[in-house]
């Protein structure tokens, strides 16, 4: 029998072009998704509201730690510490740490410095020139904590860094005396007419606010990367130890005496076994699981569960820095749409205050001629009918009512004048948005 050589089948001439196609549709969702990603990063700031709260927070805190130990002051960073400034200079020559506390040993000196950084932390917090006071706030920050590294309990370290980020965010554009006067110049730069630029000046500028924009979101991704990895590897430092596998972790963790503010506290929480096993397990699983959870809205509850978390360790423990420090540091998390509704819901709220508490006008305690409401009781409301004659002299003091009877009426319209009062209401926080979007882009 022969041989039968077997011809290898040709290729269809349409695979080719599948193969093309498939490899030209790989590259353009790998360019949409780089486009998408530099328009990211160069469009325009994001989560101003989270970095706003991490200023007024981490200057808030430090700034109650600084007055916290004011009596201490002494002992814990000035020339009479055990901690000597000539064994903080032996440290920094094998460490290469500076600090401006070090570069005298007069105590007037240590006093301004503290003074200095005092007033820091207010304006920091406050918002001022804050592309200068974020730099002196780092600076203070890591002076005070290089001079005494050992005598804090730990939470200034991630104060620390987060100061030396928020250096390079947009952390001055809300809630800020720099928003403030950016929108008040703004809003005369608008009635003001128009000056012609040169292109130079332009260009400099779109390059300034574009090189901001940029610096301010990659902090961003950096700050939220830090917290990711600091709760991630103590989820994993947690795994590998026997006492949280066997739930007993916390057991210990509250009869250390040095870490217990309130012993009688710390006592009666040690009675509930099985309370204590659960919330061990439970600690360890947010904390491994937390870096995961991010990109979805079960970020929301497991927040919420790291806030409970943080606020029992100030409490039981006695670590209200740490805690505060973690609890600010979550707050990268929750977008610019979350504290924009809690800003509607607190406008509303006091103008829903102060329409209560309005009080009426002394005319309006004579006795006024009304047709009795519908309600069947007979008795006149004021509010809803009223004799013209009795309403001029009155003024506007005539249609106050309660707040509470506000609600109870139905609301209606008579000759069409409801629309016109109630949208400058509807439109006010959303105005006020835009004209701060519009003055922080000119500022």
């Amino acid at each position: 029998m022969g041989t039968e050589h077997i011809q290898p089948e040709p290729d269809s001439p349409l695979r080719p072009a599948r193969r093309r196609k498939a490899d030209a549709t790989t590259v353009r969702r790998l360019l949409d998704r780089t486009s998408a990603l530099c328009a990211l990063l160069t469009e325009r700031p994001i989560s101003l509201y989270a970095v706003a709260v991490m200023r007024i927070g981490y200057g808030l805190l430090y700034l109650a730690f600084l007055l916290r130990e004011f009596p201490h002051r002494h002992e814990i960073w000035g020339p009479a510490s055990p901690w000597t400034p000539a064994l903080a200079r032996q440290l920094f020559d094998q460490t290469g740490w500076k600090s401006i506390l070090t570069l005298s040993d007069s105590p007037a000196y240590f006093e301004l410095c503290y003074v200095m950084a005092l007033i820091t932390s207010v304006l920091f917090m406050l918002g001022w020139r804050t592309r200068i006071i974020s730099i002196l706030f780092a600076l203070m920050v890591a002076s005070f904590h290089a001079r005494s590294i050992f005598m804090t309990d730990g939470g200034d370290n991630l104060i620390l860094l987060m100061a030396v980020y928020l250096v390079f965010t947009a952390c001055g554009r809300r809630w800020s005396l720099d928003a403030r006067r950016a929108r008040i110049r703004a809003a005369g730069a608008d009635k003001a007419p128009e000056a012609v630029g040169d292109s130079l000046g332009q260009q400099l500028r779109d390059a300034r606010n574009t090189l901001t924009t940029v610096l301010h979101n990659c902090s961003l991704f950096v700050i939220a990367a830090q917290v990711c990895i600091l709760y991630g590897a103590a989820g994993l430092y947690k795994v590998q130890g026997g006492t949280w596998g066997d739930g007993t972790a916390l057991h210990y963790v509250l009869n250390l005496e040095l870490f217990q503010p309130w012993p009688a506290l710390s006592h009666m929480a040690e009675d509930h076994v099985v309370l204590l096993a659960i919330v061990g397990y439970l600690t360890v699983l947010l904390q491994v699981a937390f870096p995961f959870v991010l990109f979805g809205r079960l970020k929301y509850p497991v927040l919420a569960m790291l806030l409970s978390m943080h606020i029992g360790i100030a409490v039981f423990m006695g670590l209200p820095l740490f805690s505060g420090a973690m609890i600010i540091a979550d707050a990268v998390f929750l977008p610019d749409r979350f504290f924009t509704l809690l800003r509607r819901f607190y406008l509303r709220r006091r103008a829903a205050r102060q329409s209560g508490t309005r009080q009426p006008a002394p005319e309006q305690v004579t006795d006024p001629v009304s047709v009795p409401s519908h309600g069947g009781s007979g008795a006149p409301d004021l509010a809803e009918h009223k004799d013209p004659a009795l309403m001029h002299p009155a003024g506007h003091g005539a249609w106050w009512r309660p707040a509470w009877r506000a609600r109870t009426p139905p609301d209606i319209d008579v000759g069409g004048a409801a629309p016109e009062n109630r949208r400058p209401r509807a439109r006010g926080v959303a105005a006020e948005e835009d004209a701060d979007e519009v003055a922080s882009q000119r500022h």
